[in-house]
C-alpha cells in the first residue's frame, strides 16, 4: 500500500490536534474538516489547510459522511483519521472509504461491526471464551421478567448500541423491571435508533480496567493497562495507567485475555478492551472493545514511549509492526485528568463560553494536550471537554504529586471547570491509597457540603 501522504482529519478539538501533531512528525499533510464554529479555532491554525463542512451542529457537519468523503476527495487525502467520538466506530464511513479508495484509519468495517453490536461482542467473547457478566438478550418485557430471577438483583438493562449510558437503567426489585424495561428501550430508540437491550447482572463493586491492543492483523500485541474507575454517571474523569494495587495474576489474566479476544475477531489496528473486575468475587468479565483510540491514550503513551497516533496511521498504511510482546517496556506511572467545562455546583452543567487567560506552565513530567487559548470560545454544542492533563513519574506518588502541583498553578479563566473536583479527588485518602472502584467518585459527591464547589471557576 502507498504511503500516506495527506489526511483529512474528521474531528475537533484537542484530537484533532493530537493528529496534526503526530502527522508533522512524519510528514504527512493535514486537512482538518471544521464546522462554522470551528474555523477560527486552534486547528484550523496549524493544519496544512482547513475545509468548513457545514454549520455547527454536528448532524449538520461532522456527522455528515457524505460531505466528509467530498472534501477528502475534493481536497486530494489519502485517508481519514476519525479521532474518537463522532464517526470513529462508524461502519458506513469505513465502507465509504473503501467504496472511494480513500484509507480508513481505523479497523475495517467488519471489525466494527463485530465489537460495535454488544450483542456480537458478546458472541465473540464466549467463543474466545473470555469471561463475561451473566446475562442475556431479551425481546421484550415478558422474556426479561423470565430472565432475571437467574441474573439477580440489582440488574442493568443495556442498550445494544448504547454508549455513556444512555440506553442503561438499574433495576433493584422486580417490580421495577417493566417499567425501567421500558423507559430503557424508549432511550435507546431516542439515543441510537435501536432498542434493542439486554440484561446484565450489576456488579456492585467493580472496577474499570481495559487493555490498550496494537495489532496489524498479524501481529498482535498488548500496551499495558488502564484504569478508569473514576467516573460519574458511567463519564470517565481520571484515568491512570498501570491499574494500581491489580494482582498480578488478575493484572496476567486481563492482559492474556484482551489478546485471546482480539485474535479472536482476526483485529487490525489500535483498539481498546475494556473489562469489569468484580471486587467482591475477585472476577472479572468482558465489557466491550472500542475499535478506536482512546480518549486516555496519553497515559499509555507516557509509560511507553510509544506514539499511539503513528502506530494506527502505520498499520492502516500498511505498515506492518516490527515491534515484538518483548519490546513493549512499562515505565513509571502516568495519570490524565480531563479537564471539561461546567459548572459543578450546578450539577455538572455544561458551561460554554469564552475564555479569558489561559496557561499550562511547561512543568517537568507534564503534558497538556488541548484545544484551548485565550480568547477562544467553548461552543455549546459539543461535549465540554477542552483539555486533558496528563503527568508522568517514576513511581504513582510522583505523578501525583506533579498533577497536584499543576492543577494548583495553571491559569483558565473565564469560564467554570471541573479543576476543583480534580485538585479534591487528588487530595482524597481512598484515591491516594489507589483500587478505587467505580462508585468511589459517586459516594465522594454525596458526602461533600453543599457549598463545596460554589465557586469553581480557576
Amino acid at each position: 500500500m502507498a504511503k500516506i501522504k495527506r489526511i483529512l482529519i474528521a474531528n475537533r478539538g484537542e484530537i484533532a490536534i493530537r493528529i496534526i501533531r503526530t502527522c508533522r512528525t512524519l510528514g504527512i499533510e493535514t486537512v482538518l474538516a471544521v464546522s462554522q464554529a470551528d474555523r477560527d479555532g486552534l486547528g484550523a491554525r496549524l493544519a496544512t489547510r482547513a475545509v468548513c463542512i457545514g454549520p455547527a451542529r454536528s448532524s449538520e457537519s461532522y456527522l455528515k459522511i457524505g460531505t466528509l468523503i467530498e472534501a477528502a476527495l475534493v481536497t486530494q487525502c489519502d485517508a481519514i483519521h476519525p479521532g474518537y467520538g463522532f464517526l470513529s466506530e462508524n461502519q458506513a464511513l469505513a465502507e465509504a472509504c473503501d467504496e472511494n479508495d480513500i484509507i480508513f484509519i481505523g479497523p475495517d468495517a467488519a471489525h466494527i461491526a463485530a465489537v460495535g453490536d454488544k450483542l456480537t461482542a458478546r458472541q465473540h467473547a464466549i467463543d474466545a471464551k473470555v469471561p463475561l457478566v451473566p446475562g442475556g438478550t431479551v425481546n421484550n418485557v415478558k422474556e426479561a421478567i423470565e430472565l432475571a430471577p437467574t441474573i439477580g438483583f440489582p440488574l442493568l438493562v443495556k442498550a445494544v448500541s448504547g454508549g455513556g449510558g444512555r440506553g442503561m437503567k438499574r433495576v433493584d426489585h422486580a417490580k421495577d423491571l417493566p417499567a425501567l424495561f421500558d423507559l430503557a428501550v424508549s432511550e435507546a430508540i431516542a439515543a441510537f435508533g435501536d432498542g434493542r437491550v439486554y440484561l446484565e447482572r450489576l456488579v456492585t463493586v467493580g472496577r474499570h480496567i481495559e487493555v490498550q491492543i496494537l495489532s496489524d492483523g498479524e501481529t498482535i500485541l498488548h500496551v499495558g493497562e488502564r484504569d478508569c474507575s473514576v467516573q460519574r454517571r458511567y463519564q470517565k474523569v481520571i484515568e491512570e495507567a498501570p491499574a494500581p494495587c491489580l494482582p498480578t495474576q488478575m493484572r496476567d489474566d486481563i492482559l492474556e485475555a484482551a489478546l485471546r479476544f482480539s485474535r479472536h475477531i482476526g483485529y487490525r489496528s489500535l483498539g481498546t478492551v475494556e473489562f469489569l473486575v468484580d471486587c467482591e468475587r475477585g472476577e472479572f468479565y468482558f465489557l466491550e472493545m472500542n475499535a478506536r483510540i482512546q480518549v486516555e491514550h496519553p497515559v499509555t503513551e507516557a509509560i511507553t514511549g510509544l506514539d499511539l497516533v503513528a502506530a494506527q496511521i502505520e498499520i492502516a498504511q500498511g505498515t506492518p509492526l516490527t515491534l515484538t510482546q518483548d519490546d513493549i517496556h512499562l515505565h513509571g506511572h502516568s495519570i490524565e485528568c480531563r479537564i471539561n467545562a461546567e459548572d459543578i455546583s450546578d450539577d455538572f452543567r455544561p458551561a460554554p463560553g469564552r475564555v479569558g487567560d489561559v496557561w499550562f506552565p511547561s512543568l517537568n513530567g507534564m503534558r497538556v494536550d488541548t484545544y484551548i487559548e485565550s480568547g477562544a470560545m467553548i461552543s455549546p454544542h459539543y461535549d465540554s471537554m477542552i483539555a486533558k492533563v496528563i503527568s508522568w513519574g517514576e513511581t504513582r506518588e510522583i505523578a501525583l504529586s506533579r498533577m497536584r502541583d499543576m492543577l494548583k498553578v495553571s491559569v483558565l479563566k473565564g469560564v467554570k471547570t471541573n479543576i476543583p473536583l480534580h485538585r479534591l479527588i487528588l487530595e482524597d485518602a481512598a484515591f491516594i491509597a489507589g483500587g478505587i472502584n467505580t462508585s468511589y467518585l459517586g459516594e465522594l459527591l454525596t458526602q461533600l457540603p453543599d457549598q463545596t464547589f460554589t465557586e469553581s471557576e480557576t
